[in-house]
């Protein structure tokens, strides 16, 4: 009884508290429920047909369905020939448009979520997101020029000092943006603020991480990153064909369209054409050389000699499959075998990104991320697979590709001070003459 008085004598006093603390968090609740409730019911506006109104007049006898499926090939055609385009203008004007194409998809995917959430209103964020976006490129572009420029950073004293303190300069910027977010936190709208600087975040990982991997990859190469972008476009037409002429059988929920005729050819076909295309790309220097940078002529370069990768040689070919041929041997490139790798992921794994991007799009009751490109959607409805297949790319150059650089361990060689270049030509001279490769060398000489 006595515990019984002590505890209701105590609970008048915490009454005030916890009432203000339930009405802290009602009014908080409501306002994230709220926005909840009206992203689940209330659909996204979705614009009108913005097919051009050259190809409505042209194409205003078809049927909805063939009328659809020409405006897709044009453009598609459109996009292809634009990627030839920026091809030829060389390495420089890739890594621009591809910094373009990360800033516009980034831009798409977090308009959504100020229209999901309703966020316009929300002090700060709308800024707070773009300086993320810069925070983060400011870091990874640092991180490459300190990489592929090592020696112009290393001349010029200006950028040898942002080299130094490239990494503690971007978490001071991140921090920065941080705490400014901590400032911004409105009481009626905390849940609200988390949900979007989740996003934000989110979004960052998904776009600006993988698209700075799209970028390694083209330093390794212009082959490693023509063939995979060519493989996830051949596995998106190709898989349309099969599916709009043969398709029967539904694949996923997700994308009700897909079927698995259409999942299958595709993949046939982009084995196929990954085998064509990587056999005619591997006798060019220009796509199989590294692009390196030239500090004699401040420019790119792709000039080198041919790695084994790229050099034709002649493999046999199993019993089983001679006796449908007829060849005992075939003379292939190397890369081929790896661009089999490259198709494989392109068909069977990459579409996965695809469907990522349909569960998504049907979170939030959206059709199209935009409407930038008529018949296809926003620019990050035509790259929802090339960001997985960057990193799978970048990953698999880093496990069976990639080994150490003699040209970079030069590089940073040369920058060291006179005592530790010495220490470490004497300490490599004495490993060579243990081995008795010094000595070889000598006596040949």
């Amino acid at each position: 009884m006595t515990e019984l008085r002590q505890r209701a004598a105590r609970e008048p006093d915490a009454a005030p508290e916890d009432k203000e603390l339930e009405s802290e968090v009602k009014v908080d609740g409501e306002t994230a429920s709220d926005s909840e409730s009206r992203a689940e019911t209330a659909p996204l506006s979705t614009s009108a047909d913005d097919t051009p109104e050259v190809l409505n007049r042209a194409l205003s006898n078809l049927s909805s369905r063939w009328k659809n499926w020409w405006v897709r090939g044009i453009l598609t055609l459109a996009m292809i020939a634009f990627f030839f385009i920026i091809i030829y203008l060389g390495p420089m004007v890739l890594m621009i448009i591809v910094m373009c194409v990360q800033i516009k998809c980034f831009h798409e995917i977090i308009t959504i979520g100020y229209n999901v959430y309703h966020s316009y209103d929300l002090p700060w964020f709308r800024t707070l997101s773009w300086y993320f976006l810069l925070c983060v490129n400011y870091f990874f572009y640092g991180e490459t020029v300190t990489d592929y420029f090592f020696t112009l950073v290393q001349r010029e004293e200006p950028l040898r000092i942002l080299s130094k303190y490239h990494r503690f300069i971007s978490f001071t910027l991140y921090l920065i943006g941080f705490c400014m977010f901590v400032l911004s936190l409105v009481k009626k709208h905390y849940r609200l603020q988390f949900y979007m600087f989740g996003w934000t975040h989110v979004t960052l990982l998904i776009v600006v991480t993988q698209s700075h991997l799209v970028i390694h990859n083209l330093f390794e190469g212009m082959i490693w990153f023509i063939v995979p972008i060519s493989c996830v476009i051949c596995n998106d037409i190709m898989a349309y064909m099969f599916g709009f002429f043969f398709g029967r059988t539904p694949l996923i929920k997700l994308s009700p369209k897909k079927t698995w005729e259409g999942f299958i050819g595709g993949f046939f076909a982009t084995v196929v054409f990954g085998l064509l295309l990587s056999y005619v790309m591997s006798g060019y220097r220009c796509f199989v050389c590294p692009v390196e940078y030239n500090n004699d002529t401040n420019s790119f370069t792709v000039d080198c000699e041919p790695s084994d990768l790229f050099r034709l040689q002649e493999y046999s070919i199993p019993e089983v499959i001679q006796s449908v041929i007829g060849l005992t041997t075939v003379w292939m490139y190397p890369f081929q075998i790896h661009s089999i790798a490259l198709s494989t992921f392109a068909s069977l794994i990459g579409p996965f990104g695809g469907f990522f991007a349909s569960g998504f799009k049907r979170a939030f009751k959206i059709k199209d991320f935009a409407n930038t490109i008529p018949g296809h959607g926003g620019i990050m409805d035509r790259f929802d697979c090339q960001y997985l297949m960057a990193t799978f790319v970048n990953v698999y150059i880093a496990s069976f590709i990639r080994g150490p650089n003699p040209s970079k361990l030069i590089q940073q060689f040369l920058t060291l001070r006179p005592d530790q270049q010495l220490h470490i030509f004497n300490t490599l001279r004495s490993h060579l003459a243990d081995k008795g490769v010094l000595t070889a060398a000598v006596e040949d000489e």
